[in-house]
């Protein structure tokens, strides 16, 4: 059974900081295309990272230079440092584990940035 589950969201002032995890278990973890999605009130859900199994890694313009996308795969985890958070950061982040036909979901975890 596959499972992806985030944790580390919360409510957070402009300009603080939040580290996100995703622990996945039931997959070869260190062969998947891991990312961070977003999804805000009203909104589409859009990548705001990524990161290939090699390390490569691709950002939104919209947090570059603010979060940084990790991955440990020793423990599974895949991780998201955000810094200088702004109100419109505020969203459901999403984990998504892909490998060529499988595509995976966690459950989403709560960022409320407060002005």
């Amino acid at each position: 059974q596959v499972q992806l589950v985030e944790s580390g969201g919360g409510l957070v002032q402009a300009g603080g900081s939040l580290r996100l995890s995703c622990a996945a278990s039931g997959i070869r973890f260190s062969v998947y295309y891991m990312g961070w999605y977003r999804q805000a009130p009203g909104k589409q859900r859009e990548l705001v990272a990524a990161i290939s199994s090699g390390g490569i890694t691709n950002y939104a313009d919209s947090v570059k230079g603010r979060f940084t996308i990790s991955r440990d795969n020793a423990k599974n985890t895949m991780y998201l440092q955000m810094n200088s958070l702004k109100p419109e950061d505020t969203a459901v982040y999403y984990c998504n584990a892909k490998h060529i036909w499988n595509d995976y979901w966690g459950q989403g975890t709560q960022v409320t940035v407060s002005s």
